[in-house]
């Protein structure tokens, strides 16, 4: 399926497009005519009337949104398991409510990591001061020393923030080595594995509720599961399923964080024919963990990279060095 790149939306522009979305479905609005009504900022013009031209031509949203560049694969996923499964406006819903609670998220990390990056801005630009001040540092020196940190700094984020985008506009069905990274590092891995299996019960819940068969709602599913390795294991469930067991069956020879919570409620919803609202239950579990490691982030990571900043000060003023790159000699005078 051809694609273009994917658009550069933040959270919180994703959040307005599901909610709209999903207001307009529940009104009985087509998905053309709710999308003439969104106003959208001006990078994203052309990608809204590539996205447009491919509904006129009898795409369905999710084709239509990942030819275009607008929809992520994981996003354009449950929008495709909402439309077989007749839950189009909720699965939009919880797609804004999830976008809206991490553009909260991002917007108070980006909040605290104010001051640590105040502060190391002017550690960069007091430390030389005195070689400047005293003629052993040039001018192009000076400017050389406070500049070098900030660009090394600016390209690490620009080469992560790159590396994030294209892991989301990955196809889900392609495994790749940044996969098997993010999972062995430390706190990110597991919360990585958890997102992949809320996504997972979420989706299955709400295809189950609308009504459409297990066998039906379990691929669906699955391709719901971004990391590849996992999506492989979790296949084994599908499998295990169309061979005539229960879903708590297939799922007990499965190992996955959050094993045990997970085969209660499952089994229990079986046992007493509410199996969708045990799913969901144990989606909004996984949520809440998620968003409770990602609040223990927002608030560690500047006091972690604030206390960094300060060491390396007290160390500088010590010294006299720092981190600092030693000044080249034609630079120095």
């Amino acid at each position: 399926m051809p694609t273009t790149r994917l658009i550069a939306l933040d959270f919180a522009e994703r959040a307005q497009f599901f909610a709209h979305l999903a207001a307009m479905e529940k009104a009985g609005v087509p998905a053309l005519h709710a999308l003439r009504s969104l106003s959208v900022p001006a990078h994203a013009r052309g990608a809204q009337a590539e996205l447009q031209a491919q509904l006129e031509r009898g795409a369905d949203m999710a084709t239509a949104g990942l030819r275009s560049g607008w929809l992520i694969p994981l996003d354009a996923t449950l929008l495709r398991a909402g439309q077989a499964s007749g839950c189009l406006a909720a699965v939009c819903h919880r797609l804004a409510e999830r976008y809206a609670h991490r553009a909260k998220q991002a917007a108070a990390l980006k909040s605290r990591l104010i001051m640590p990056a105040a502060v190391l801005v002017l550690a960069l630009l007091i430390q030389p001061l005195p070689q400047l001040v005293s003629g052993q540092l040039s001018v192009t020196g000076y400017l050389w020393g406070v500049l070098w940190p900030l660009l090394s700094l600016a390209a690490l984020y620009g080469l992560g923030r790159s590396l994030y985008r294209r892991r989301q506009a990955a196809p889900a069905a392609k495994a790749s080595l940044f996969d098997t990274l993010l999972v062995r590092m430390p706190l990110l891995g597991p919360a990585l594995l958890r997102r992949n299996l809320r996504d997972f019960f979420d989706s299955l819940g709400l295809m189950l509720e609308a009504g459409m068969p297990m066998l039906d709602a379990l691929p669906k599913a699955c391709a719901a599961i971004s990391h590849a390795p996992l999506r492989k294991r979790f296949s084994a469930v599908q499998l295990a399923v169309q061979r005539g067991q229960s879903l708590t069956q297939a799922l007990n020879a499965v190992d996955f964080p959050g094993h045990g919570l997970a085969l209660g409620l499952v089994r229990t919803g079986e046992a007493s024919g509410t199996l969708p609202t045990s799913l969901l239950n144990y989606a909004a579990v996984e949520t809440q963990k998620l968003d409770g490691f990602f609040e223990q982030l927002a608030t560690w990571l500047p006091r972690l990279l604030y206390a960094a900043v300060m060491l390396w000060m007290a160390y500088g003023l010590v010294t006299g060095a720092g981190f600092a790159p030693r000044m080249p000699v034609e630079l120095a005078t």
